[in-house]
């Protein structure tokens, strides 16, 4: 089986801009340079014959390159209790865009649709416990920008799940244009 996603790779300077901004939250279990993405379309756990359905559906996404920028800190919770601090990007519509065909080429390949809405965002940190106090980070870095960054493709992962969290590999990058 294979535990796959869709993600965009921001670039090398977008990444240190973030990593440079980790630390001094208790409890936070931080990405590493390695895990740093911005997700897509999470497909899960499929079998290699799926896997590669999913890999061709996607060589038929056909979207023009655009440009982000990080613009703020946020937070998602389950039950109440913050479990994940993200990186937000803008503008919306193109990675909005790109989501929804990336999602249709999912499903041309055989898998339901996305269930979940569509947040935009880099994954900074997780908590198993919920967060503790969040304000002196979110003082520090809620308005978290950047320049604009190019997006130029965007990749099929695959997830393996380890005792110090998730490793990412690469399967195949698509071009946008």
């Amino acid at each position: 089986m294979h535990r796959l996603f869709v993600a965009i790779r921001p670039p090398a300077t977008i990444r240190a801009l973030l990593l440079g901004s980790m630390g001094g939250v208790p409890g936070a279990r931080w990405q590493d340079d390695d895990q740093l993405h911005l997700t897509l379309r999470f497909i899960g756990e499929v079998d290699r014959h799926v896997a590669a359905d999913v890999a061709a559906a996607l060589g038929s996404v056909r979207h023009p390159p655009f440009e982000l920028s990080l613009s703020e800190i946020g937070t998602f919770d389950r039950k109440g209790r913050i479990d994940t601090l993200w990186a937000g990007v803008r503008p919306h519509d193109d990675v909005e865009a790109l989501h929804r065909k990336v999602d249709q080429a999912v499903v041309r390949a055989g898998l339901p649709p996305e269930g979940r809405a569509f947040q935009p965002h880099i994954t900074l940190a997780r908590f198993t416990r919920g967060a503790g106090d969040l304000s002196g980070f979110v003082s520090a870095h809620g308005g978290t920008s950047s320049q604009p960054f190019a997006v130029a493709h965007f990749g099929l992962y695959e997830s393996t799940l380890g005792s110090e969290g998730a490793r990412y590999e690469l399967i195949e990058r698509y071009a946008l244009g």
